[in-house]
């Protein structure tokens, strides 16, 4: 069954723009959508499993110029 998450993402001032295009170029990102206030990037990926979303944000997301920090929510239920 497939791990579901929203993961929210800060990034440094002025990087906001390019982080959500290389975002949206990963695999099994459905949406990332750039917001007011905080988190600065709000997506939501859906992976084979929890091993394959740890990989994807600490190797992928953690990866991308810009990106500071990163917050994860598994979605429980759908």
């Amino acid at each position: 069954m497939a791990t579901k998450a929203y993961i929210l993402i800060k990034v440094k001032a002025g990087k906001t723009k390019d982080v959500v295009q290389a975002l949206k170029r990963l695999p099994g990102v459905e949406q990332a959508h750039s917001c007011f206030g905080r988190p600065d990037i709000i997506m939501f990926i859906s992976t084979q499993d929890e091993r394959s979303l740890s990989d994807v944000v600490i190797t992928k997301i953690h990866s991308i110029e810009g990106v500071e920090e990163t917050d994860t929510h598994i979605v429980a239920e759908t």
